[in-house]
């Protein structure tokens, strides 16, 4: 796929072989970083954003329409919070890069803001998130809330019932989630029977099993992530074996960050699970086509594409702001908000059939809209002030 203008290294009449390395020796060198656990908890989603960044360095380095050449810059902070901060800036002051590819999690992306905010740099993040920030030193290349979260609880409401149980890890992402959940729930007249969180990684899921047992919700909305999830989801599937009430037809898990990524960890336990995302595999709806593992590989090689298109035929253009490069002329083609800095994606609604995900509704593109401030038909962003981050 070709990311910009086709640039012209040869005269007329010349040998094309001739023709192909001079572009190949015009292209730039440019370092960018990844920021990705390769161990721990959420190691799964890592990996498959990992390998949608590094196919799409690849796609790039090889097209001779494009005079920039990646140069990936890797650290990996094994799952440790603690480390994220400090391999942004060790990237950042020990490279040339000013952009990064990374981050999983919420609490590992506002570790890394302050360390852009001093430095400069720019992270391209690009897995789903609660919404509620807009950075200057951000892209947001997966869905918020009204691509993910509104729409499938729309679809439960009226198609399950409005009792409702949730579960969370112990940190942003599922506290956040369940605070938009329980407002639009209470909003629909429904009713919230249990609320129960456990630390990244935990595995204590009893008593949260136990709870649904009792109250015996129309759905559970999973917020968990990593091992926390896959135990919780074996666990409520061996309940539906033994009660029918809690089969997957009658009291579905719905999940706004499962992919098929994960399905390989939860096995027969997936089956019957709702999910929302922006791509789910075959699905043509992902502005620019291709095909990849999952919505996590899609959203990630699309920031590499996008990043690349914004750097094209601009010799220094990697050291500029993001607000300088989304307002140049080739930013229209990245479909990137240049006041948010989200995208506008495709809304899907997939339920695992058969060891793999199946649409079962699709809403059409949806323009992020971090602050939840417009009426949730409108696809595009109004105008207004820029947003910035909320710490």
């Amino acid at each position: 796929m070709a990311i910009g203008p086709r640039i012209q290294f040869a005269k007329r009449g010349q040998d094309r072989g001739l023709s192909v390395l001079g572009a190949r020796l015009a292209k730039r060198r440019i370092e960018i970083g990844l920021l990705y656990s390769r161990s721990g908890t959420y190691t799964l989603i890592a990996e498959a954003c990992r390998t949608g960044a590094l196919s799409a360095i690849a796609e790039i380095n090889a097209d001779p329409d494009c005079d920039v050449t990646f140069i990936p810059v890797e650290r990996d902070p094994g799952g440790n919070i603690d480390h994220y901060g400090p391999l942004c800036e060790e990237i950042l002051s020990q490279t040339s890069a000013r952009h990064i590819i990374g981050c999983v999690t919420s609490w590992s992306r506002k570790e890394v803001i302050p360390v852009l905010e001093r430095s400069g740099g720019t992270l391209w993040y690009t897995v789903p998130y609660e919404g509620f920030e807009a950075s200057d030193h951000v892209v947001y290349t997966h869905a918020c809330p009204n691509q993910h979260l509104i729409p499938l609880l729309d679809w439960a409401l009226s198609r399950h019932g409005r009792r409702v149980y949730l579960t969370g890890s112990n940190y942003i992402w599922g506290w956040e989630m369940n605070r938009l959940t329980r407002e639009i729930v209470s909003g629909a007249g429904g009713e919230i029977l249990g609320e129960r969180y456990l630390p990244i990684g935990g595995l204590e899921i009893g008593r949260i099993v136990d709870e649904i047992e009792a109250t015996r919700p129309d759905f559970v909305m999973n917020s968990l992530i990593g091992a926390s999830q896959y135990q919780f989801i074996a666990a409520l599937r061996d309940l539906g074996l033994s009660d029918e009430r809690f089969a997957p037809e009658n009291c579905p898990v719905l999940s706004c960050n499962l992919t098929e990524c994960e399905l390989p960890a939860l096995g027969a336990a997936g089956e019957g699970l709702v999910a929302a995302g922006p791509y789910f595999r075959g699905s043509t709806s992902w502005p620019g086509g291709g095909s990849f593992g999952s919505s996590h590989e899609a959203a990630t090689a699309a920031a590499v594409h996008a990043l690349a298109r914004l750097l094209a035929g601009r010799p220094g253009a990697e050291y500029e702001s993001l607000s300088s490069l989304l307002a140049s002329p080739t930013a229209g083609a990245c479909n990137i908000d240049p006041k948010t800095h989200h995208s506008t994606l495709p809304v899907l609604i997939a339920r695992v059939q058969s060891g793999q995900f199946r649409i079962i509704e699709e809403c059409g593109l949806v323009a992020g809209d971090p602050y939840l401030t417009r009426d949730r038909s409108q696809a595009t962003a109004p105008e207004g002030r820029t947003l910035r981050v909320v710490k």
